[in-house]
């Protein structure tokens, strides 16, 4: 019967063993290093010319404590999501000057010169959004929608919306109303157009005068709806106000 022994071999050097180096400013491991126990270090960081692997069958999990050992951050990387525990998260640019991305309990805030969403859906926010400018893409139309609900847009000096180079539309399925509490509304063009204005009635039929008519005179209810009257020597919006009695 004969039986077979395994030997551990430790190759000790003035400055260390193995792949491990014992210099002046830390500890040096070469290779690929194992630990089964927790690591407590200030500072890990890869020589210059190559990457620093953090590998773990489970997850990598980074904690920070004070001096009493209270937990104050936590980074986990697991196999399906990335979580971070802190009071305050801060991500930076490559220079580690400028403050890109923050978060705590209060607000997120993105602090790039441009925020650009490219998912097909856009972006949905369930509730208000504070921003200074709202633009799209060059050469791509903007988009402002609530599917199921009202979209309302507020600003304590002013609202404006303009179309620099194209044509501004609004539409709407019901009313649509423009209205101005201590102010005027002002409409300034070139040229106004209102179509689809009703023809006033009156208690006759209509003349055949009344359908070839060419010209029209704008008249207005005392509830404000406005309606077209054929214009002639006099003005005929009296007698064509029948319609105001259904406004």
């Amino acid at each position: 019967m004969q039986s077979t022994r395994s030997a551990l071999i430790i190759i000790l050097f003035q400055d260390g063993m193995g792949s491990l180096r014992l210099k002046e400013n830390g500890i040096h491991l070469e290779g690929v290093s194992k630990f089964q126990r927790p690591l407590y270090v200030n500072d890990i960081q890869s020589r210059r010319d190559s990457w620093l692997l953090l590998r773990s069958d489970k997850n990598v999990t980074l904690n920070a404590r004070n001096k009493e050992g209270q937990l104050t951050g936590q980074l986990t990387v697991g196999p399906e999501a990335v979580d971070v525990q802190c009071q305050r998260l801060e991500v930076r640019d490559g220079d580690g000057g400028r403050l890109l991305f923050t978060a705590d309990e209060e607000e997120v805030a993105m602090l790039t010169d441009r925020l650009t969403v490219t998912g097909a859906e856009g972006a949905v926010f369930e509730h208000s959004v504070e921003t200074p400018l709202i633009q799209a893409r060059t050469s791509e139309d903007l988009k402002l929608e609530s599917p199921t609900r009202s979209l309302t847009m507020e600003a304590p000096r002013g609202v404006e919306v303009s179309a620099a180079r194209g044509t501004l539309g609004i539409s709407s399925r019901k009313d649509l109303q423009l209205e101005s509490t201590e102010g005027e509304i002002l409409l300034d063009a070139s040229s106004i157009r209102l179509g689809s204005l009703p023809l006033g009635t009156h208690a006759g039929s209509p003349s055949q005068a009344i359908q070839k008519q060419a010209v029209y005179e704008v008249c207005v209810c005392p509830s404000g709806k406005i309606y077209l009257s054929p214009a002639e020597s006099s003005s005929s919006c009296q007698a064509m106000s029948n319609i105001c009695l259904w406004s």
